[in-house]
């Protein structure tokens, strides 16, 4: 009797802390998209679904779905091939500097898009323009890259660090080389992390909306843009609900893939972390590919910092002086310092938010299920809060737009609609750096925490506290430096008169003249700069965030 109310107190606990997140996701999610989707196949008030064939017949919907699948495998596949030697020099060797290269190559990840767009556009357009790049597939693939690179990284660098070095060792003793040894040892061992990052860089390339629109101009479009240019352009909701089904029926199967991937075991590896070594002469390749990778990525950001330096042929600041005014002929509503304070306005109480709600979903997935429909209603959850990441953002806003515009859910007008927008985009990748973490913490813990009279959130302060906190700063940083950054559904909540940096730089990107370019150029940097702080201090608490996803 005793265990039955122990239970049912327990199962009442984690359904009280699930209603929050849920309701937030049923409202400012589930609500918008489901309106958008709603407005296009309903047009009369009733489901049509007849035109769907049609749309998604046309020519340039086919070449949108087309871009869309061949640039984020090629964009996959190269991450992949880039990120791999990265992975194996910074997680299993021991040299100077090496932190700081991490990070380094980590900053691209939570870059703001609108700043790698002009980034790449400026090296397009500056040192690398005899290549004639500009707007190209080309110069999308290489931005593309640029962002995922760090999740193979990350994510196989974790495994890697893990692996026993016995079963290479033994097979290198036996007279195998070093190839038949990654080949036959370490690369089984990997396939199931390298697979699992591959696919979630798959979804990002697939998704990528400021890149693309920045770096595509009216030459290429992806599903992302191709939503923009119907909803915003054409008028045309079926249209873009179209391509909205059928971007998030592909983001279901690879997400469910991914969590497969995630939780298949690796009969062949022992999971025994090593002590990095010292480089040794078999180890020049990958630390030369690291460097070259390293010399890659800084490349698109130093042409932006010395663009924004140079004016008129001469190195100046004056496009940095220039962030105090509204540009020429008034191109800004405000100045871009003002949007700098609003973008961290916003950012820190998107991150809040985020974080509140990550902690919440994090604790009701991880818990010790009781029994197996327990177990798959929290497997269900978990893959809820994840469909964030694989709509589209266009979709989100303008569903914000739409649906929350009269009662009892007017929020349209509301200041703090920008930082729940913000925090959706976030708290995805909170969850993923905190459930594993959770995860790992032995119920026993707890459970002796209870026999000794801790209430649940004693129990929780002791027990799980101590152990999350370094990886609670470190989802706080990233939920920050996305938010930061966050350009899709921002753009179309934010007040006009109080936009985000990232807006400031596009609306600057639209206006013609040489100062709006140079501002644009200097508020991207100083937007970089904010971004690549944050994620210097994430780094320094060496949470391996990234691999969790």
């Amino acid at each position: 009797m005793d265990q039955h109310r122990v239970a049912l107190s327990r199962g009442i606990l984690l359904a009280a802390l699930a209603v929050v997140p849920l309701a937030v996701l049923a409202v400012f999610f589930v609500l918008p998209v489901t309106g958008m989707v709603g407005r296009g196949l309903r047009p009369e008030g009733h489901w049509d679904l007849g035109g769907l064939p049609g749309v998604l017949g046309l020519g340039y919907i086919q070449r949108a779905l087309w871009f869309t699948l061949w640039s984020a495998a090629a964009g996959a596949a190269i991450s992949v091939v880039l990120g791999l030697p990265a992975a194996y020099a910074l997680h299993r060797l021991a040299f100077p500097l090496q932190r700081l290269v991490r990070a380094a190559l980590l900053v691209p990840f939570v870059l703001p898009t609108v700043v790698v767009g002009v980034a790449f556009r400026q090296l397009m357009l500056g040192p690398l323009r005899f290549l004639h790049a500009d707007q190209s597939a080309g110069a999308i693939l290489a931005g593309l890259v640029f962002f995922n690179v760090a999740v193979v990284i990350r994510s196989v660098g974790a495994a890697w660090e893990g692996l026993d070095r016995r079963p290479a060792e033994a097979a290198a003793a036996l007279g195998a080389s070093p190839t038949r040894v990654f080949l036959t040892v370490t690369l089984p061992a990997l396939r199931p992390a390298i697979v699992s990052a591959a696919t979630v860089v798959f979804l990002f390339c697939a998704t990528a909306y400021g890149v693309v629109l920045i770096l595509g101009g009216l030459h290429h479009s992806n599903v992302e843009t191709q939503i923009w240019y119907l909803t915003m352009n054409q008028f045309d909701l079926t249209g873009a609900a179209a391509l909205a089904l059928v971007q998030m029926a592909t983001i279901v199967v690879l997400l469910a893939l991914a969590a497969r991937l995630r939780a298949t075991p690796d009969p062949t590896a022992q999971r025994v972390p090593a002590r990095p070594r010292r480089p040794r002469l078999a180890d020049v390749p990958q630390l030369a590919a690291t460097a070259l990778l390293l010399a890659l990525v800084a490349l698109p950001i130093v042409s932006l910092l010395v663009g924004s330096l140079r004016v008129h042929g001469t190195w100046s600041l004056a496009n940095y002086r220039a962030l105090q005014t509204p540009g020429t002929h008034h191109a800004l509503p405000t100045t871009a310092t003002a949007a700098l304070a609003m973008s961290l306005r916003t950012a820190v109480g998107a991150a809040a938010l985020a974080m509140t709600l990550g902690v919440l979903v994090a604790v009701v997935v991880t818990r010790r299920a009781q029994s197996r429909l327990e177990r798959r209603v929290r497997g269900v959850l978990d893959g809820v809060f994840m469909l964030p990441l694989g709509v589209s953002a266009v979709m989100l806003g303008l569903g914000f737009l739409i649906t929350l515009n009269h009662p009892p859910v007017d929020f349209r007008d509301e200041p703090w609609l920008v930082d729940v927008a913000q925090a959706l985009v976030a708290l995805p990748l909170v969850v993923r750096i905190l459930v594993p973490v959770l995860g790992g913490i032995d119920d026993r813990q707890r459970q002796a925490a209870a026999s000794l009279g801790a209430s649940p959130l004693r129990a929780f302060a002791t027990v799980d506290l101590a152990v999350m906190w370094r990886p609670l700063l470190a989802a706080a940083g990233f939920a920050l430096a996305v938010s930061l950054g966050e350009f899709g559904a921002t753009s179309f909540v934010v007040p006009f008169d109080h936009p985000t940096l990232p807006v400031v730089i596009s609306r600057l990107l639209d206006r013609p003249g040489d100062l709006n370019y140079g501002m644009a150029l200097a508020a991207s940097c100083v937007l970089a700069a904010a971004t690549a702080v944050v994620m210097l201090l994430v780094e320094r608490l060496r949470v391996p965030s990234l691999g969790a996803l």
